[in-house]
């Protein structure tokens, strides 16, 4: 089950790519062309490699990937339907910056879907029903761990945080509802994935899914939605924390780590 959660998050909201070089191979042509040039830049915002308030010109684009400006302008394009990245003028793009309001709008949403469908699966007739309790019962094996048996890699974590959230939200059997919480976990993903990957609280995040989903198998309306609460209001505390002197902090901490092997410190020393 971890490793069908962690590839459904990754299929539907994360494209994984290594990192592009300043002059990368030439992709197949037409829409591929498109296609690679959105998912590397995608990976480029989500590893922190762009930072929000970062510019690009679609020129510039088109000479890193080695295609036309066309692919381009259509990766931009899509990037901004996504409300990762926004154009200004003469072909001149910037990745979103950090806008608090905004972000506190989405986490607002966030907790309306997910306190709504935790209701659902909480507020139900009888015992639980076969999928649910099997679903239960496979996100236990995954957030019931015990501490010497957790995963220690955040990307990883980060991807299981999302496909966890999601398949609460889909066991309400309510498409939309998935479908609208997926737009909004495409919109914070940057921010969201930041202590998971560069701080120090994945046990905190093993703990928390554990206590929501023991209170869900009990049908306890009240404990489950304190706990769902509690843990997206601490998600949400720590993006107000950000900075962009934080956000730098960050990168510079990667390309360190990546080129000496060094640890990245912990949450709260950047």
């Amino acid at each position: 089950m971890r490793d069908t959660l962690i590839s459904a998050a990754v299929a539907t909201a994360e494209p994984v790519t290594p990192p592009a070089p300043a002059l990368a191979a030439t992709p197949g042509a037409g829409a591929s062309r498109a296609n690679y040039v959105y998912a590397q830049l995608r990976d480029d915002i989500f590893e922190l490699r762009l930072l929000p308030g970062d510019r690009l010109t679609e020129g510039g684009i088109a000479e890193r990937f080695n295609v036309s400006r066309t692919p381009a302008r259509e990766a931009l394009q899509r990037l901004q339907g996504d409300g990762l990245m926004q154009g200004y003028v003469r072909g001149g793009w910037e990745v979103v910056p950090i806008d608090f309001k905004r972000f506190d709008d989405l986490y607002e949403m966030r907790e309306l879907i997910e306190t709504f469908a935790i209701r659902r699966l909480c507020q139900r007739d009888g015992s639980l029903t076969a999928g649910l309790s099997g679903l239960l019962d496979q996100l236990d094996a995954i957030w019931q761990a015990p501490a010497g048996e957790r995963l220690t890699d955040g990307r990883e974590v980060a991807a299981l945080d999302e496909a966890f959230h999601l398949a609460l939200v889909s066991a309400t059997d309510n498409d939309e509802l998935a479908a609208a919480l997926q737009r909004v976990t495409d919109r914070i993903r940057v921010v969201r994935r930041l202590d998971l990957v560069y701080g120090n609280c994945i046990d905190e995040t093993y703990q928390e899914h554990a206590a929501i989903l023991a209170a869900i198998r009990a049908g306890d309306t009240e404990a489950a939605l304190a706990c769902i609460t509690q843990h997206i209001h601490g998600s949400q505390a720590e993006v107000r924390k950000l900075t962009v002197h934080r956000l730098h902090s960050v990168r510079t901490k990667a390309d360190r780590a990546a080129v000496t092997g060094a640890p990245p410190k912990g949450r709260g020393t950047i």
